[in-house]
């Protein structure tokens, strides 16, 4: 089952025009991840608080179709794999039944001191693991 959320899509994220402005969907993006680690019990502010952060390092976007000001973004944010310290996420946006824009992202679990990576720890990848999906639902 993914992770949802819904934002909407303020002025501040558009052009003159009123059509979204692509570097407002990551800013977004990185508040509907945060938001994802909430909910299984680990922020990253205790994350970083433990020497920790979640790097990306591959991002491959899909623009669809554009989103306007006023709609409200409906992010569904799907877990593909958890490695020893790397986490697939496959993310869908969608303005009612329209999919506006996906993305698909690596992050890699780094310590803060060296940025080398870390194998999740075991309490961390049980909470990221309740949104694992089966391999043949991608």
């Amino acid at each position: 089952m993914p992770f949802t959320l819904s934002k909407p899509l303020r002025f501040g994220d558009c052009d003159l025009t009123g059509i979204a402005y692509h570097p407002a969907y990551l800013s977004m993006l990185v508040d509907v991840n945060e938001a994802m680690f909430a909910s299984t019990g680990t922020s990253w502010k205790d994350l970083f608080a433990r020497g920790m952060g979640i790097p990306v390092v591959t991002m491959n976007l899909t623009f669809i179709k554009p989103a306007v000001y006023g709609d409200v973004l409906d992010f569904s944010v799907h877990v593909r794999a958890i490695g020893r310290s790397s986490l697939d996420l496959e993310t869908d946006v969608r303005v009612g039944e329209s999919m506006i824009w996906t993305v698909r992202q690596r992050l890699v679990l780094t310590s803060t001191e060296d940025h080398k990576s870390r194998p999740w720890p075991e309490e961390i990848r049980a909470g990221l693991s309740r949104y694992l999906e089966p391999k043949d639902a991608a």
